[in-house]
């Protein structure tokens, strides 16, 4: 079983910059791809960004690409997300999710092919 805890989230005004922590426990984070989905309210968990197990290879969204940027640190066992440009629709609870399928060599974009959570950081980005 895999724990992860999401951190780094707050208020930041349109143009700030946030980075994203999340914290792994339990099973072998260096294994599994990582990904960071967002949901905003009334509106269903969309993907943002995604990276392989080694961190060789991210995919992003089209609404982040250029703006957010995805890493790893394997010996830390923590992914980050790097969010720069923010702007009021990037408001949303983050969340950080592993996916132990295919060694984590695979990026997918869809939620229902990862197998772990965390609870979320909210971030909210005022105009």
């Amino acid at each position: 079983q895999v724990q992860l805890v999401e951190s780094g989230g707050g208020l930041v005004q349109a143009g700030g910059s946030l980075r994203l922590s999340c914290g792994a426990s339990g099973g072998t984070f260096s294994r599994y791809a990582m990904g960071w989905f967002r949901q905003a309210p009334g509106k269903e968990r969309e993907f943002v960004a995604a990276i392989t197990s080694s961190g060789g290879r991210t995919y992003y969204a089209d609404s982040v690409k250029g703006r957010f940027a995805i890493s790893r640190d394997n010996a830390k066992k923590t992914v980050y997300l790097q969010m720069n440009t923010l702007k009021p629709e990037d408001t949303a609870v983050y969340y950080c999710a592993a996916d132990q399928g295919f060694g984590g060599l695979l990026l997918r974009p869809s939620p229902n092919q990862y197998d772990y959570w965390g609870q979320g950081t909210q971030v909210t980005v005022s105009s």
